[in-house]
């Protein structure tokens, strides 16, 4: 069976570009969104419209998480994996992790607050915007040149990995949008939310690889109830319970690396994400 994968793979060498395109369907994704929230700021788009528009974008942001999570098993699966592919990956997050929900954040903060924002405040907002994208670009630096030192990442990531960071921002927008709750606190708290989220990417604090421990979930029962616990919870509660998952794994990372600091343990993450 794998020899006849292998034969399949020598006779159509246009499958090795099957990770590549994917990875250039999650940069299109990132330009989608920045694009799509832009429109906000068109004059016929009222505050209801607008919502819409912020939340189109974090879907957006999200269905390019979607082909960043299969470029690298479509690398390995056609043995296409490469530096090149290495530095277009990154390339890619930076616009879809970096720009997009930082531009998402800058905006929607603008179109909530727009009447008691002032200059001041508004600069504000846009440093903050800055911070995360300066950590999310500092984030993905660090992972080339492990990339190039050829470092691999382990089951734990250190410091929160950027697609997850961008997953925080995307579900607490969607939540916010589409059910019109909290929105003016939200307009307050989301800038400083980003910021955080940034320079989390850039801590030393220990984050689980989730690819690898969805991969572990079948040998593992507890994690596997987890799972099937978390899938349910979805399916019946969508954008509440997964903003609560995100949001607790977003936690999750603080959280460990407090326990273990208390009961003296040490952590040895890896040292950025992978294309893995």
């Amino acid at each position: 069976m794998k020899q006849r994968f292998r034969e399949l793979i020598k006779t159509n060498r246009w499958l090795k570009c099957v990770p590549n395109s994917l990875t250039l369907c999650n940069s299109l994704c990132g330009f989608a969104a920045i694009l799509y929230t832009l429109r906000a700021y068109e004059r016929f788009y009222n505050s209801s419209n607008a919502l819409s528009v912020f939340a189109t974008s974090a879907v957006l942001i999200c269905c390019a998480m979607i082909f960043d999570a299969f470029d690298g098993f479509a690398a390995r699966l056609f043995n296409a994996a490469s530096m090149h592919g290495i530095q277009m990956d990154s390339l890619a997050d930076m616009v879809t992790f970096g720009v997009a929900p930082a531009t998402l954040v800058a905006i929607m903060t603008h179109s909530l607050r727009d009447w008691d924002l002032n200059r001041t405040q508004e600069i504000m907002v846009y440093i903050l915007c800055s911070v995360y994208l300066g950590c999310a670009a500092l984030r993905l630096a660090t992972y080339n040149v492990h990339a190039i030192l050829e470092k691999k990442s382990g089951d734990k990531f250190s410091g929160l990995p950027s697609p997850g960071a961008a997953a925080a921002i995307c579900v607490v927008v969607v939540f916010a949008s589409t059910t019109n709750i909290g929105l003016k606190q939200l307009a307050v708290i989301l800038p400083y939310y980003a910021a955080v989220l940034g320079l989390l990417m850039v801590s030393p604090i220990p984050y689980t690889h989730a690819a690898k421990w969805l991969l572990s979930v079948r040998r593992n029962r507890k994690r596997a109830l987890l799972l099937v616990v978390m899938l349910v919870a979805v399916a019946v509660f969508r954008i509440q319970a997964l903003t609560a998952i995100i949001t607790l794994y977003i936690l999750s990372g603080p959280a460990g690396w407090v326990w273990h600091k208390l009961r003296g343990e040490a952590e040895t993450p890896a040292p950025a994400e992978s294309r893995n």
